[in-house]
């Protein structure tokens, strides 16, 4: 579990108050700085530390290092979060970075065409624009981000001062998968290891450890494509020849030139993709200075695809100006990646055999959407003599446990939804492994249960609000524990729990000095009913026990004193009586004697 740390003060000075998720490297929260007066908050990044060995630890201290001045340069940029801090704790590594406030990119793309908007292709090119800039930044010192996603781009609030949303610029955070470009060639990347929001948007190279800068340009593509389509990329299907993603149809009108654009960035092979962000960037900017739209092109194979250009160009006087790379876009694209689109495919395109490797990313596709089954298959007939066939053996065996994982802790996560645990759904949904079909299911239950949570953080904080108002802070204390950790009512129940705790202190110890009052006067009852009003987890509980033990003590034998004072009074009277009866019988008796004589 993660929530253990909420609340927790690192360093002295930022303090936690909630989870923002795992990723691969580590776990990231919100926390608060409390050096400053207005508790600006940061995003902390807790990064995952496999081993206690020191061997392993010294390692890992230099890497830290290393790419926490990588963080530093990066943020100079002013849509990349500022780096504030890194230190070491406990032998735990952490980041410190700038919070952004605002939303993130997956709030304003539509969802299979029913929630949301698509989007104009101006949209679009605005878009791409914005994020190519800091992409032509990350490149340019050496950096591949890995992990470009729609909730890793955040529209910022502080740029719209009340003037639009097109005004708000898109900040690119979560750098914690980056590679270095001269390194970039590494171990490959298993697949139960690589978060389930970011599957679809990865390229095929990425998978097998051979990262390029534009591995970055074909994931920015996928969600260009997603918000033109409506369509996530695992909805999205490759030519089985060509492997290319095949995503424009006729219900997606689309510029020529654009489509085009958008294809030769999410390329199957990185090697025939646009090479740099500003390569991209050069081509787009060119579209958006065009005074005409293109014509559409012929898809009829008596007229060359070449003439088709040839004469697009002649009567277009803007499209002559284009430079020599737009215009081998326009002819290459257009014989290729725009007509496969429509489901036409090229000669020069021949159908290459599958590849092992190729084979293994369809196969884990298949995985992530849920058909277990056909993912085996396919795994399964990936040759003995292959290279990768162990992996793919070992694949097969890592999918089979993780998919029982995941299917119990599923139902365990459903089970506690039933009986009415909410917390233990959340916990179930943490151990669910990252595949795509069962974090969607286990979703819906987190969703539920969320709100339940939330329904039972009112109640309960109004029931502690209520005995805090009558200064029964003991029972106030206890509601306010009972609000789960997971709770977004975190940080105000962190508060009430100092308060409500300092308050009962303050109110423990006025009962004791009472109890010193009442006691000095002689009034040991009343002392100890203060003493016994004072809470057990009080800073003065045991020194009032021990009043308590002293005036309990003084309170008998000053009863017992009454009691003898009292017998004592009565014995008094007793005696005072009979000696006046015996005076008054004498009297009697000496009357009676003279009147009988």
């Amino acid at each position: 579990m993660t929530h253990h740390i909420i609340g927790k003060l690192l360093q002295g000075r930022y303090q936690i108050v909630q989870s923002l998720g795992a990723g691969v490297f580590g776990q990231t929260y919100i926390a608060v700085d409390v050096d400053y007066p207005e508790n600006p908050k940061c995003v902390v990044k807790q990064v995952k530390v496999s081993s206690s060995e020191s061997g392993y630890l010294d390692m890992l201290r230099l890497l830290f290092l290393t790419e926490t001045q990588t963080l530093k340069l990066l943020g100079s940029h002013y849509q990349i979060p500022e780096f504030i801090a890194c230190f070491e704790e406990n032998e735990q590594f952490y980041l410190v970075q700038e919070c952004i406030e605002g939303h993130t990119l997956t709030a304003e793309l539509p969802i299979d065409q029913q929630w949301g908007c698509l989007w104009s292709e101006s949209e679009v090119v605005e878009f791409l624009i914005d994020v190519l800039g800091i992409l032509e930044f990350v490149h340019s010192q050496g950096v591949i981000h890995c992990d470009i996603k729609p909730e890793n781009l955040i529209r910022r609030n502080s740029d719209a001062y009340g003037k639009g949303e097109a005004l708000r610029k898109l900040v690119l955070i979560d750098f914690g998968s980056i590679q270095s470009i001269d390194f970039g060639i590494g171990a490959e990347l298993p697949i139960f290891r690589i978060p389930a929001t970011s599957l679809g948007y990865i390229p095929p190279e990425q998978f097998i450890g051979q990262t390029q800068p534009n591995s970055d340009i074909y994931a920015l593509g996928m969600i260009a494509i997603q918000a033109l389509t409506g369509l996530e990329p695992l909805q999205l299907k490759a030519d089985p020849y060509t492997n290319e993603i095949v995503w424009r149809s006729q219900n997606t009108p689309v510029n020529d030139y654009l489509a085009a654009v958008l294809s030769q960035m999410i390329r199957y092979d990185y090697q025939n993709r646009f090479q740099s962000a500003d390569e991209v960037l050069r081509v787009l900017k060119q579209i958006i200075w065009e005074t005409e739209p293109p014509q559409i092109l012929e898809t009829d194979s008596q007229f060359p695809l070449e003439g088709v250009i040839e004469d697009d160009n002649s009567q277009n006087p803007a499209s002559r100006n284009l430079s020599p790379l737009f215009t081998g876009i326009k002819v290459g694209l257009a014989a290729n990646s725009l007509l496969m689109g429509f489901g036409v495919y090229s000669l020069i395109n021949a159908a290459p055999a599958y590849s092992e490797t190729e084979t293994l990313y369809k196969a884990t596709q298949e995985y992530q959407a849920g058909d277990l089954q056909e993912a085996i298959a396919l795994v399964k007939s990936i040759p003995s003599h292959s290279d990768v066939y162990p992996e793919a053996q070992a694949t097969i065996e890592e999918w089979q446990q993780q998919w029982q994982v995941a299917a119990q802790q599923y139902q365990i996560a459903q089970t506690a939804l039933d009986e009415g645990r909410w917390s233990n759904v959340l916990h179930a949904a943490t151990e669910v492994p990252n595949i795509l079909y069962w974090q969607s299911k286990t979703d819906k239950l987190v969703r539920q249960a969320s709100v339940n949570i939330e329904a039972q953080t009112q109640d309960l904080l109004a029931k502690a609000y209520e005995r805090a108002a009558e200064k029964d802070f003991s029972a106030a204390l206890q509601y306010l524990r009972q609000i789960p950790k997971e709770s977004s009512a975190g940080a105000l129940v962190q508060d009430k729990l100092a308060e409500y705790n300092r308050k009962r202190q303050i109110r423990a110890a006025y009962f004791l000095q009472n109890a010193y009052k009442k006691a000095s006067i002689g009034d040991f009852d009343r002392a100890v009913k203060f003493l016994r009003n004072i809470p057990q987890d009080t800073l003065v509980y045991a020194q009032a026990q021990v009043k308590l033990n002293e005036y309990t003590q003084k309170q008998r034998v000053l009863a017992d004193n009454q009691k003898v004072a009292s017998a004592q009074r009565t014995n008094l009277f007793v005696s005072k009586n009979s000696a006046t009866r015996i005076k008054y019988l004498q009297e009697v008796n000496y009357l009676q004697e003279v009147n009988i004589r």
